[in-house]
């Protein structure tokens, strides 16, 4: 009801995976001005978003706005500088790290694939202390109880932002087995678990809701609902139609779910097909809340007249990444431009351009389809070296027509403003684990290592 009675965004874009997507929500900065261009930040990492970049959250504490967090954090953490409640937050509950058990809040993680330690440890917080939940609270209902409070105990003399960040439907794959019943005619044990797993989340954000209604906050309220990236197949999601997945640079990876519901929407009921990007959000919330863009170097644009209003969107261009890390693909198609061999992705209006190793690049259907699939089969490695692909996104945005052949001059424009893109990127971070991150060293929990690392060795 909150999407159809607000507005769908119908081309919504988000990052392939989660880091990437959380650090450009937060920063309104594309990955190659934060040093996040690849993969994500690992739990054993020394990386986090420069903290040189306000958030949002920092901004919107300037204007007078309460600001809590509520669930994972994932740009992050292994200096107390880098914790929620250091980046703008005034309070934080949930766990740091992109994973973990939705029962127990574990999370074992190793620092090379051929080890056979693995660092384990708990992985929850109440502002920058540990919680030890003994209860085993399943996380969407915990954070939903959090999320429940804030509202509850809020001073109403001031406006209110919070970032609620569940953890589902990420794997591992778990949720009580009540929201499963309802499926029990999916076939496919993993799609069962997931279409529970969301259902838990849509009761959830009803809940959220219905407190915001019980405290006389729904009617001055924004909600903005957002996927992080594309369903993983191989853990429940699913594109379909779409090409690829979680982690490719096709539109089944970055083409996000999303809508807007709030009362303070001029047109509501509508499907919105303007062109929106996560840095967005930072712009568009500092907007409404008063703020001036002025003097802030932001990759996002404030979207509140093309979500509420109808209007064009000021966007015309998303560059989905430039990640000069990944193994280079085939060898360059041109010379004095932009390399092809290097993983990237640009959307210029209606066109889209992708160089490089896209990442996996099959069309999935759900798997009880009847179309034949290899659903449950490792996915083989991409053995061509073509690295260049065209397709015009509004006409196939299956991305099954390829039309960089037939469109030399578009691709040369295209490779071009990549280009101009990655003179302005800086060089990407990302360190080798650290073997001091050990949850054993710190009580057993995940958390900031590198201080407490230094207060241990003195004391010891």
């Amino acid at each position: 009801m909150l999407a159809s009675e607000g507005v769908k965004l119908e081309n919504y874009y988000v990052q392939p995976i989660c880091t990437p997507t959380r650090s450009q929500l937060l920063s309104g900065r594309y990955q190659i001005h934060t040093g996040l261009q690849h993969g994500i930040i690992w739990a054993d990492q020394p990386n986090g978003l420069p903290l040189d970049m306000p958030t949002i959250a920092d901004k919107l504490r300037e204007q007078g706005y309460s600001t809590h967090m509520v669930g994972k954090w994932h740009i992050g953490f292994y200096k107390e500088a880098y914790m929620p409640t250091k980046r703008g937050f005034d309070t934080y509950f949930g766990y740091l790290t992109g994973s973990e058990d939705y029962y127990k809040h574990t999370r074992c993680e190793k620092l090379f694939p051929t080890d056979s330690k693995q660092f384990c440890g708990m992985d929850l917080r109440d502002n920058m202390n540990t919680f030890n939940d003994t209860k085993r609270q399943y996380s969407t209902h915990l954070f939903t109880k959090e999320a429940e409070n804030i509202i509850a105990k809020h001073d109403q003399s001031k406006p209110l932002f919070m970032y609620l960040a569940y953890q589902a439907v990420h794997s591992p794959l778990q949720v009580p087995s009540a929201y499963i019943d309802k499926y029990r005619w999916i076939k496919d044990r993993n799609r069962q678990t997931y279409a529970g797993m969301v259902s838990c989340m849509d009761e959830a954000i009803g809940n959220v809701t219905n407190a915001l209604r019980d405290y006389k906050l729904w009617d001055n309220t924004v909600l903005i609902f957002s996927t992080d990236n594309g369903g993983q197949v191989l853990s429940g999601g699913n594109n379909w139609p779409l090409r690829g997945w979680k982690g490719s640079l096709w539109e089944g990876g970055v083409r996000g779910v999303g809508f807007v519901n709030s009362p303070l929407l001029k047109f509501k009921n509508v499907i919105n097909h303007e062109l929106i990007h996560v840095s967005d959000w930072f712009p568009t919330l500092y907007g409404l809340a008063g703020g001036s863009l002025e003097g802030l170097t932001l990759d996002g644009y404030n979207q509140w007249g093309t979500i509420s209003n109808q209007e064009k969107s000021c966007r015309k261009e998303i560059l989905h990444n430039i990640d000069t890390l990944t193994t280079k693909h085939g060898r360059p198609a041109f010379s004095n431009t932009f390399d092809t061999s290097i993983r990237s992705a640009i959307r210029i209006e209606n066109w889209k351009l992708i160089t490089g190793n896209p990442g996996p690049s099959k069309w999935v259907p759900p798997p009880d389809s009847s179309k034949s699939c290899p659903y449950k089969k490792k996915i083989a490695p991409q053995i061509t070296k073509k690295n260049v692909w065209l397709f015009d996104i509004a006409a196939d945005p299956e991305e099954r027509n390829d039309l960089s052949d037939e469109n030399p001059e578009m691709v040369r424009v295209m490779l071009d403003r990549l280009l101009v893109y990655n003179s302005t990127a800086v060089e990407p971070r990302y360190p080798p684990g650290d073997p001091l991150c050990d949850p054993d060293l710190y009580g057993g929990f995940w958390g900031p290592w590198i201080e407490k690392y230094m207060l241990v060795k003195m004391e010891n």
